[in-house]
This record gives C-alpha cells, structure tokens and sequence, in this order.
C-alpha cells in the first residue's frame, strides 16, 4: 500500500512539472477586437496542448496610460503574481511590451517574453536592457506603399486621398512612417491628412467629398475633444457620412464599412506567436527563435463594398480573401455534392475499369504478336549492327547489318559466340567486359578496329547493357555498334582543310624565312661576277661561295621540308618530343615573330630528358602554329611599335603535361570567352572560324587531352593538359 501511495505521488508531482504557465500580457481592455482576435487564436492553439495554462491580463492602456498608473499597475502585478512562476510571457501590443521590457527584472525575472502586435519595433531597446537572450517575437509592419498602390490601381481615375488618423501612440507611429509616403505619392494625386478634427465636423467634411475621392482610414478611436469611440462607432459614423469608398489598414474594420486593403491581422500575429510559444515550451532556447519581422499582412475585401462602388480586385490582386460573399448552392452543399460526385465516380471507373479489362484480355495475345513481328522489323530497321547474346555468351539473334557486317545469314549468327567472328584479342577483350558487366548490372562503351572480309578496316563503337528476364534474373547482354568509320575519315579531311586555312600564314612564314638567305646569295653572285671581270677570281673563292651557297640553299630546303612534313596528316599515334616539336614550329615562324616586335620566351621545367607526348605530331604541331599564330597576329593588328611577350611554359606533373602559351596582346572579351572554341565562331573578317574548333578536336577528341582559355590580369592563357602515357616519361 504504501508503496502506491509513493507512486501515485510521483505520478501527480511529475504532471504538475510537465504542465505549464503562460501570462498574456493585454494593452488594452476586454471587447478590443484586435487585441480579443489575438487572444483567440493564441487559445485555439493552446486548446490542443492540455498542460498549458493561460492567463490573461488587461492593461486597459487605450482608456488610460499615464507613467503614474503604469507604476501603480506594475506594483499591483507584483502583488498578484508574487507567488507565481510563469514559464511564459505573451504581451501584446507596445504598451504591454514596453512595460514588460521595464519591469522584467521586476515581475518577470529571467521568464522569456514573446511579443506580438509591435509597430515601429526598435532592436536596440533590448541591447539597452540585456533582454536579447530573453524577447522574440512577432512585428506588426503595416504596408503602407502597397495600400497607397492598391487604391491607385482600383481607381485610377482617382484625384484626391483623404487620410483619417488620430494621435494615440499607434496613430503618431503611423504619422511618422506615412510623412514619407505622401510626400512620395502628393506628386501623382491629392493628398489631405487629418488627425486633429472631431467627430462632428470629420462627418460634415466627408459629406462634402467628391466622387473622385477616396479614404484612408489609419486609426480612430479619439477625436480631437478626447472623445473615445470603440472601432466599430468610428467606421460606422465615417461609413454612414461617406459616398466613397473607405479602405483600412487593420481586419477589424473589416465587415463594418470599409472596401479592405492590405490589412494587419490579429489572427495572423496571434497564431504566428502561438506556434513560437509552443517552441518555447517544448523546450527551445527563445534566442534561438529569430524575430519574425515581416508582418503575416493579407488582402482582405468586403463583398459589399466592392460591389457598392464597382471595384474589381481580381485585375489588381492576385491572392486575396473576400468576406460576405453570397454563398452559391455548390458552396452551401460542398460537402453532398463532393460525396455525391466521388460516389458516381468510384463506380464508373470501376464499370469502365471491369470492361476494359475484358477487352484487354481479349487484345492481349493478338498484341504480343503484333509485338514480336514490330520488333524483329524495327531492328532490321536500324542501320546500327545489333546483336544480343545469353549470359553464357551464345548469340540468341541479331539484326540485319549485323549479319550484313559479317557477310552471313541472321540464321547462321544463332548459337554461335564472338570467337566464331571476331579476332582472339577483341573477342577476349569483350569477354571480360561481359563478366564485368553481370555482376555490375552497368553499361559499357568501348571501341575496335575490324578488318571485314572484303578487306575493309572498320572503326566501331561498342555499347553494351545487361537485360533482365521477367523474374529479376540476368538473361544477357544487348550489343548496339556504331561504325565511325566514315565519322574518323571526315574528322581527319577537316583537320586537314584547318591545316590548308593556315596556308597563308604558313607561306608568309617561309617567305620571312627565305629573305635573308636570298639576300645573301645575291650578294656572294655579285662579288663573284665583280671578281670575274676584274680577273681577280681565285679558285678558293670559288669554293667558298659553293660553300656558303650550299648551306643558303639548304637552309631554304629544309623549311620546305618542314612546311612539308606540316602538311602531311598523322595516320597513327606515336610518342614525339615537345621540344622538338616547337623547334620545328619556331624555324617556320621564329622570323616572322622577330620581325613583329614579339619577344618569344620558352620555359621547359623537365629536367629527365627529354619530354614526350603520345598523340598525333603533325596535327599536335598543326595546334601550336593555330595558337602561336593568332596570339602573332592579335598583337601586329594591335600595335605592331611596341614591344609584346609571347611565354611558353612547359612543365609535368603526376597526371599532365601541361602547355601554357601566354600572350600580352589585349584579353578576350568575356562574352565570348565560352565562344571561340565552337566551329565557325570568329571575330575576323577573312576568319573561318574553324582553327580554334580543330584545335578542340585534336587535343580532346584525338589525343584525349583538354584545352582550355581564360583571361589573366591583361595576358591571354591557353592551356593545353596531355595524359601520360606509359613509356612517355
């Protein structure tokens, strides 16, 4: 007995832990509908936690809100709630948050404060009272600009705004933020503040209003006698004096004679603040909670009002709520007529579901069949060869050119496997892709040169994919080839038309290279012919201009040579040196370079030899005359006085060998950085547009390296990256 006496102790003391306390803290007076709006919702939410305790306190700040009575309220409150603790503080509106900021210490020592309903909301006044780590909450942020844009748009004919306000706290906070606007908006329209008329002459003067005017009803709850009127007498007696449409800033005036407008809501704050206290009860930091600074505003209408002055909100607004419209029959019986709707639905689609599925299982055999005779026409379509093998690796079927391509009947390829068509090295080398690729359940892309019987050699691409029978299990492997044969052959005729593109320069090149040679072999035939008629030729003389004519005129040979060998295409890959191959470039255009005031610098960081690359040569040369040329040509059309540099680095790494080719000629407009590699792009006149784009083709397509361009401070980097091979370092 006594021991569940213990427990049933334990059990109570452990609810009264779990429950939890929470004061609401009111500005104002019970029957507030604003303040009243807040507090409802703030209690539909707690209604769906039943260990939280709300209590409500009215402040009864908009009848009475001296310093004096706030004192004497604040020494009340500390009476009252002596003996309490709260886990929780809501306040609502300014009133009750600056008085919850001032007394804090006092009433509410180290309890988090969560507000709502805050106008003109100043950060620094919790900085100046350390209640940072304490206060969050909800601002109220009436959108002023917006409202004035909403009634423009509504009446665009309109001349004149009259705005109504009073001079309570809130009334002078809205003072402040519209001062700016109505200087703004005064140029486009007619713009009269009031907030210092009583009721009486405000009426007569709202009489006397054209039709051409509007309303803008900020607040009114006191005239200038001090005379008090709840919200519903202020809108009333405006409403009943006014001929034109009146708009608010706030829902509760909403249903009692104003048009709407983007309003504040108290619903909106009261339910954003009540899902920031139930955070704060269940235990988060309120300082993890961030201030929720843009105000949950809504575009609320009254229905009559609209239709009162023929006002469409639907051109204007596009999100929007409408109260007071009549409901239609579909809207009072939604509910029957949404049960009546699915009900006939449910069974029509069962009815069409039932005889659909007869006739389907009626057209299902005949589609199979159809099926079956489809595919076997649409893969003889396909001008790919296709075949498709079991996981054991017998062909179960093929295509046309398939068979085509191995010059034998679709009959004859059944049953047999890849080492019955294919060399030894290929057909093992797609064995072990087919095992890979079983256990991968992947796809595969691979290459192979085939000699075909008629002697023909054939480049194909290979793309594999595992299929799955019905079960789940591997059945085996689907083959697609495509012949690139004719696709390589084109590839390597443009690559050739690029080399013809840079013929011009090229012959420039070997006439720049030819001139001083020329010039010196003039000049040995003139002292020959002067000796010869002086009778002074000696036989050493003559020798030695044999001599000196030879090494001229091999000089001259050997850059046709090279102009030659740049012609010819590489038919195979081979392993070449870098070195060399600038050599090579630089004896057919170091002249012209000279000449051109460019001062070509090249910087080899490889000390193991010498550095080789594995690739095409002739087109790999064919890219550094593209690039070196038109990093010559962009600094002659610029300025050809000056002096430019021209840097090559070359230099290796674990995975590259990286080729920089740096110029100082101006950097490339950055529009079209992304641009100059793509076929027929160019900037100049007689360009083709083609250099750069073969470039690409060679380095990434044929060598499987990258080339890259960016602009550095004023210098123009191409970058060319070229994977090692084995046997290159």
């Amino acid at each position: 007995m006594k021991k569940f006496l213990i427990t049933i102790l334990f059990f109570i003391n452990f609810l009264y832990a779990q429950s939890k306390e929470v004061l609401f803290l009111n500005s104002y007076h019970r029957g507030y509908k604003w303040s009243d709006d807040i507090i409802n919702a703030v209690e539909k939410e707690f209604k769906n936690h039943d260990n939280i305790e709300l209590t409500v306190l009215y402040m009864d700040t908009k009848r009475v809100g001296s310093p004096t009575y706030l004192e004497h309220l604040a020494k009340l409150y500390k009476e009252q709630l002596e003996n309490r603790k709260f886990d929780l503080v809501i306040s609502s509106d300014n009133n009750a948050f600056d008085f919850a900021v001032k007394y804090h210490k006092i009433l509410f020592k180290d309890t988090p404060v969560l507000f709502c309903g805050i106008n003109n909301f100043d950060k620094d006044i919790l900085k100046k009272n350390n209640l940072s780590q304490y206060v969050s909450g909800v601002i109220e942020q009436v959108d002023l600009e917006k409202n004035f844009r909403l009634i423009l748009n509504l009446q665009p004919e309109l001349k004149k705004l009259l705005i109504i306000n009073d001079k309570s706290k809130t009334g002078l906070a809205m003072k402040k933020d519209l001062d700016p606007i109505i200087k703004k908006y005064s140029k486009k329209i007619d713009i009269e503040y009031i907030d210092n008329m009583d009721i009486k002459h405000l009426k007569r003067k709202v009489e006397k209003l054209k039709n051409d005017t509007a309303i803008l009803l900020v607040l009114l709850f006191k005239d200038s006698t001090g005379k008090f009127f709840t919200y519903k007498q202020s809108v009333k007696q405006i409403r009943k004096a006014s001929e034109v449409p009146i708009y608010g800033l706030w829902d509760f005036y909403l249903d009692y004679g104003i048009v709407g407008g983007l309003v504040t809501s108290a619903l909106a704050q009261g339910e954003a603040v009540s899902k920031m206290a139930i955070k704060v009860l269940n235990g988060k930091k309120i300082e993890e909670i961030p201030i929720l600074k843009k105000s949950p505003n809504r575009y609320l209408f009254d229905y009559d009002e609209l239709k009162r002055f023929n006002l469409d909100v639907e051109k204007v607004v596009n999100k929007y709520e409408i109260i007071n419209k009549p409901h239609t029959f579909l809207q009072k019986y939604t509910k029957l007529v949404v049960i009546t709707i699915t009900i006939i639905a449910t069974l029509l689609i069962l009815v069409l579901a039932m005889r659909a599925n007869i006739q389907r299982r009626k057209l299902v055999e005949k589609a199979l069949q159809d099926r079956i005779k489809f595919d076997k026409v649409l893969i003889d379509t396909f001008p790919n060869p296709i075949y498709y093998k079991n996981k054991e690796g017998k062909f179960l079927g093929c295509n046309k050119a398939f068979s085509e391509l191995l010059n034998i009947s679709k009959t004859e390829v059944i049953g047999k496997t890849a080492k019955d068509f294919f060399p030894p090295e290929i057909a093992e080398k797609n064995g072990k892709i087919d095992k890979q690729l079983m256990q991968t359940l992947g796809t595969n892309t691979s290459e192979m040169t085939l000699h075909t019987l008629n002697n023909q050699m054939k480049h194909i691409i290979i793309n594999k994919a595992v299929y799955l029978n019905n079960d789940g299990s591997i059945g085996g492997i689907v083959c697609v080839m495509d012949d690139i044969t004719e696709r390589i052959q084109q590839k390597q005729f443009l690559i050739q038309q690029a080399k013809l593109a840079e013929m011009g320069d090229m012959i420039a090149a070997i006439a720049h290279q030819w001139n001083e040679p020329l010039v010196e072999l003039s000049a040995q035939v003139q002292d020959i012919q002067t000796s010869f008629i002086l009778n002074e030729l000696k036989d050493t003389q003559v020798e030695e201009f044999v001599t000196d004519s030879m090494i001229q005129l091999q000089y001259m040979s050997k850059t046709l040579s090279d102009f030659r060998n740049f012609l010819k295409p590489s038919t195979k890959k081979t392993l070449f040196s870098i070195r060399k191959a600038f050599e090579e470039i630089f004896e057919i255009l170091g002249k012209q370079i000279y000449y051109s005031n460019i001062d070509l610098k090249l910087n080899y960081e490889y000390d193991k030899g010498e550095l080789l690359i594995y690739g095409y040569e002739n087109e790999f040369k064919q890219v550094l005359l593209n690039l070196i040329n038109n990093a010559k040509n962009k600094i002659i059309e610029k300025d050809s006085q000056n002096k430019y540099n021209l840097i090559i680095n070359i230099f290796y790494d674990e995975n590259y060998t990286t080729i920089e080719i740096i110029d100082d000629g101006g950097n490339i407009e950055e529009d079209i950085l992304d641009k100059i590699f793509e076929p027929y792009f160019t900037t100049k006149k007689s360009g083709t547009g083609f250099g750069l784009y073969m470039a690409k083709v060679i380095i990434e397509d044929k060598m499987n390296g990258l080339i890259s361009v960016k602009n550095r401070d004023k210098n123009v980097v191409f970058t060319l990256k070229l994977p090692h091979h084995k046997g290159a370092q």
